[in-house]
């Protein structure tokens, strides 16, 4: 699963997280409300979000590093 998102560009890890962040949203709203029947579904998002946010952050210190390299 985690090398899913290392695939993405920083462009698509950005657009994943959104779309994970308004699910997580939206099944925070259905517990609160007493509609959500799948409760172990919102851990497992929490964890796809970290592995997203791993990812664009490894991305985008790895491209940082690079171009630190070519730059001087």
């Amino acid at each position: 699963m985690a090398s899913d998102f290392r695939d993405l560009s920083l462009d698509q890890l950005d657009d994943q997280l959104v779309k994970l962040k308004k699910e997580q949203f939206n099944l925070r709203f259905q517990r609160a409300s007493g509609q959500l029947e799948n409760t172990a579904r919102i851990r497992l998002l929490r964890r796809d979000i970290a592995r997203v946010k791993t990812a664009a952050r490894a991305k985008r210190s790895g491209s940082a590093k690079s171009s630190v390299r070519t730059g001087a």
